[in-house]
């Protein structure tokens, strides 16, 4: 099964949800008016797109009709689909990797699939033939340090860790000193797994990019902010927290095969103006994937 596939499978929920409900309004106008637009914003809503990104797509929708001179309603959903592409498309980014070693910063709340993330991130990097190597610097929990471990085995690339409660900038170091002798692509650096203040976050984050700054002024940095997709609007919530207390490149949303809030992803997109840069649609290890919004699009709306 190819990813444009298994994006479809894992969107199903959110199609389900979704898409046939946008389907079954259109069928039941013969004509493109106020009140079409009306059931499509509440359907945009409860899809959790969200208010004002709803209100915004909409408002785009009505401007398209009136100037394109749309009329009948099975032509809206075409539009529909130019829109949310191209509202997607405007902070499309792909992983920087510039430099070596280039450096992935990941963070992210507890649970919300942050060791699977960098697993996934790792296992498919080196399958691209780079060299990988995973660091511990979430330092928090041993749970944390523990769960990596088996994902750097599975993944098959070197951990880079200390004991709970050591400092993360130092671990970071130590990666960085790894990574020049054994001639690492990427680090992959788990980082802050909690979001108790956002001073200590902004504080620990300032530490490990100074040394990371000094020690690879070269080196390309990235930092990605893994997000639950299931969670809905508390992701939009999350997002905007941490774009406070840290300079974020970009968003990983996971969960979205378990969902039928993915517009989650549009909302996200549109308020906080961050890319989102892989998405994760499933359990499998090749199941975390570049986002392509175009693609996404046609996956939501069930196009080919």
């Amino acid at each position: 099964m190819g990813f444009f596939d298994r994006m479809k499978e894992g969107l199903k929920k959110t199609r389900n949800g979704f898409t046939e409900q946008v389907n079954q309004v259109l069928r039941s106008f013969t004509k493109v008016d106020e009140d079409l637009l009306e059931e499509l914003l509440e359907l945009l809503i409860m899809a959790d797109v969200g208010m004002e990104t709803a209100e915004n797509i909409i408002d785009r929708l009505r401007e398209e009709v009136k100037t394109n001179r749309i009329a009948e309603p099975e032509q809206v959903k075409s539009a529909l689909g130019g829109i949310l592409s191209e509202m997607l498309s405007q902070n499309a980014a792909s992983l920087d990797l510039s430099g070596k070693p280039a450096v992935v910063l990941v963070i992210g709340v507890n649970g919300v699939g942050k060791t699977t993330t960098i697993g996934k991130l790792a296992a498919q990097l080196t399958a691209e033939g780079k060299k990988v190597a995973l660091v511990a610097a979430d330092t928090f929990r041993a749970a944390a340090i523990d769960q990596l471990a088996i994902w750097a085995e599975r993944a098959g690339v070197d951990l880079i860790r200390h004991q709970e409660g050591a400092d993360p900038s130092a671990v970071v170091f130590d990666g960085i000193a790894a990574a020049k002798a054994r001639g690492y692509d990427v680090l992959v650096c788990d980082t802050a797994g909690r979001l108790h203040n956002k001073k200590n976050l902004m504080d620990e984050l300032k530490k490990i990019n100074r040394i990371i700054e000094r020690e690879l002024p070269q080196s390309s940095r990235e930092t990605l902010l893994v997000l639950d997709a299931t969670t809905g609007q508390n992701a939009v919530s999350q997002a905007k927290l941490f774009s406070e207390a840290a300079e974020i490149s970009g968003l990983v949303l996971t969960k979205l095969d378990g969902t039928a809030k993915g517009g989650v992803v549009l909302a996200i997109g549109d308020q906080q103006q961050i890319p989102v840069k892989y998405i994760g649609v499933g359990e499998q290890i090749d199941d975390l994937q570049p986002f392509e919004p175009q693609l996404f699009v046609k996956a939501l709306l069930d196009e080919e």
